[in-house]
């Protein structure tokens, strides 16, 4: 179905429920929030889809897409430390929160890409990575998510360390 591998299936299953579980929790929250179960299953969703990434090859070997995928592991190994650890001081919040942000921010890249020069069938929205309205749309995508990520830091400076915290239900 749409060109998609048995791999790529799984590997656009996975960052489906990524996508649904970290706009989940930043709906819920206003951030990916790594002590809920939604963001739970948002940070393993996201770490399986990183690592079935490596296997697919349309566009011929490593690429781009296998490069963010690397750089999306990094950035939620970094978040977690800054978590676990508090090694950044008071930093850390900041680091945590944004870099869970960020990665929500680089599915998005990958994801519109592939959807939309897949669709709609027959008349696709984009030709590939190097089509104009593509980088527009990533633009635009971009420019939300440092608004949203300018949001969160405010609130973290304003409430302190703890600010962002999941309300209790």
């Amino acid at each position: 179905m749409f060109g998609l591998t048995p791999l790529g299936a799984v590997h656009t299953a996975l960052s489906l429920i990524a996508l649904v579980a970290g706009y989940g929790c930043l709906l819920r929250h206003g951030r990916v929030n790594a002590p809920t179960g939604l963001a739970r299953v948002y940070l393993w969703s996201t770490v399986l889809t990183c690592l079935t990434a490596f296997g697919i090859f349309r566009h011929g070997g490593f690429n781009v897409a296998h490069g963010l995928a690397i750089v999306t592991l990094v950035t939620l190994a970094i978040a977690l430390l800054a978590r676990r650890t508090r090694v950044l001081g008071r930093l850390s919040p900041y680091v945590e929160t944004l870099g869970f942000s960020a990665t929500l921010f680089f599915h998005m890249i990958p994801g519109l890409n592939e959807t939309f020069s897949r669709l709609p069938a027959g008349a696709p929205l984009f030709t590939g990575p190097d089509d104009p309205a593509f980088k527009q749309a990533v633009n635009v995508v971009l420019l939300v998510f440092v608004l949203i990520m300018a949001v969160q830091a405010w609130r973290i400076h304003k409430g302190g360390a703890t600010a962002g915290q999941p309300r209790p239900a």
